[in-house]
């Protein structure tokens, strides 16, 4: 008589299952709070609305939508960090800020390439007292200062260049604060083995790896320069991206929010990693309540996306997906956990150290 064994039936096709291709669903029967709106009016300090990361269009199309979306949603501002510089900085500002009195503030970029020609410094000093003359309200610094912007001689320009050091000074001069994204998550520098956590990611966009010791700094040596800058310009308000570029390592992020008055950071992109350690993330914010910045980094922002990220800040939810709309999800195969933050700090969080730094 056959025996038919359930086990060694399952067993067969379990067989032949490539790893890339499974995608367990969690069976866990947990609260899914509801967030529709904020506990406080809320400012949305990275997000992008330019021109710089499309394909020469704007990131969107029906500008009237999208404040009928924040109204939806709560969100009083978006920052826009797609100024750029020059007459792109004209065209972000007249589309959006003075469109929209109050709703958006455009940040623009600088041209760090400059560093490798004659009077580099001078150019770029000139261009942020241009980009302030046409209505910019604060600096971004991509993570290609460090990574990719190079020198005369080849080499890699790091945040911690004494040339670089001028430019932020003179921006806190301005009075325009400076949000700097530095390196990349630490995964990215990590070897391309059965270990990096970030495989699925660094698989679908492989110029984000930068394990290559011979072609790049090290995590740690380019988070030392961004530290060395800040430390370096007391007079210049920092917003240091993604969870201070390192929501891995919140001790080191810890360190520079307490060495540095100047220093705030935003929770950009970074629910994912914050979502896995939330109870010293909400640790941090409380030890720190004025030095945190909501932001999204999610483009074009959606109302779903506003809504999970509230509850994220607001309810006690564990478990679930950050990044629900993919079958993998985009940052790391794990679900998160919420901050359960104390009420009276969402008010700042949400709104009130942003305009602050922003001097709205």
């Amino acid at each position: 008589m056959p025996h038919n064994d359930p086990l060694e039936a399952g067993r067969a096709p379990l067989a032949d299952l490539r790893l890339a291709d499974w995608a367990p669903r969690s069976q866990l029967r947990a609260r899914a709070t509801a967030v529709p709106r904020p506990a406080h009016p809320v400012v949305d300090i990275h997000n992008h609305l330019g021109r710089w990361l499309t394909d020469g269009g704007w990131m969107i199309d029906d500008v009237p939508a999208l404040v009928a979306l924040m109204d939806e949603c709560g969100v009083e501002t978006i920052v826009n960090l797609d100024g750029l510089w020059g007459e792109e900085v004209t065209a972000n500002v007249e589309r959006y800020d003075r469109a929209y009195d109050g709703r958006f503030v455009t940040f623009c970029q600088l041209e760090w390439e400059l560093l490798a020609e004659p009077g580099g410094v001078a150019r770029l000093i000139a261009s942020l007292d241009d980009s302030a003359a046409r209505g910019a309200r604060g600096v971004k610094v991509w993570k290609s200062l460090g990574l990719t912007v190079r020198d005369a001689d080849g080499s890699l320009i790091l945040p911690d260049d004494p040339r670089v050091i001028e430019v932020p000074a003179h921006a806190g001069g301005l009075g325009l604060p400076v949000l700097i994204h530095t390196a990349d998550p630490i995964a990215f520098f990590e070897p391309l083995d059965r270990h990096n956590e970030r495989l699925d990611e660094l698989a679908g966009v492989p110029e984000w790896w930068f394990g290559d010791a011979s072609l790049h700094p090290t995590f740690d040596r380019l988070l030392a320069a961004h530290a060395a800058l800040v430390l370096a310009c007391p007079g210049t308000t920092f917003i240091g991206a993604h969870a201070g570029c390192a929501a891995e390592d919140l001790d080191r992020v810890e360190r520079l929010l307490v060495a540095a008055p100047n220093y705030t950071i935003d929770t950009a992109g970074r629910m994912a990693e914050l979502g896995r350690q939330p109870r010293r993330f909400a640790r941090l914010v409380a030890d720190h309540p004025d030095r945190v910045l909501f932001g999204t980094d999610i483009y074009p922002v959606t109302a779903d996306q506003y809504r999970l990220h509230y509850r994220f800040f607001e309810s006690a939810d564990e478990g679930f997906g950050y990044d629900p709309d993919s079958e993998v999800p985009g940052q790391g195969r794990w679900d998160v956990s919420a901050l359960a933050l104390d009420p009276s700090l969402l008010e700042a969080v949400y709104r009130g150290n942003a305009r602050r730094v922003l001097g709205l």
